[in-house]
């Protein structure tokens, strides 16, 4: 699957993306992985991943999947920083994605 998409570098996320055929909007999947520490701190990456991202979901219309693979300063990190990253993330993903239909 990460062979037929493409890549964002963020900061403290790297995001791995293509786009679907259909128009059911994003999927999006988290790979958090033992290098970032025990469970419970893997955990509460999840935990804070996912929140950030229930709330800046809105952004992104198209038909995306995607996998978010945080880095471990994504555990500290301010919840207002995490939000903010993936706001940018996601209007670059829709801005690039969407520009003359391109199919990734």
């Amino acid at each position: 699957m990460y062979q037929k998409g493409r890549k964002h570098f963020a900061e403290n996320i790297t995001i791995f993306y293509w786009r679907r055929s259909d128009d059911q909007g994003p999927r999006i999947g988290f790979a958090v992985g033992k290098v970032l520490g025990n469970a419970v701190e893997r955990n509460r990456i999840r935990r804070r991943l996912r929140a950030a991202v229930q709330r800046k979901l809105a952004t992104i219309t198209l038909p995306l999947d995607m996998v978010l693979r945080p880095r471990k300063a994504v555990q500290t990190l301010e919840f207002v920083r995490l939000e903010a990253e993936l706001e940018r993330i996601f209007a670059t993903l829709q801005k690039n994605t969407s520009q003359k239909g391109r199919s990734v």
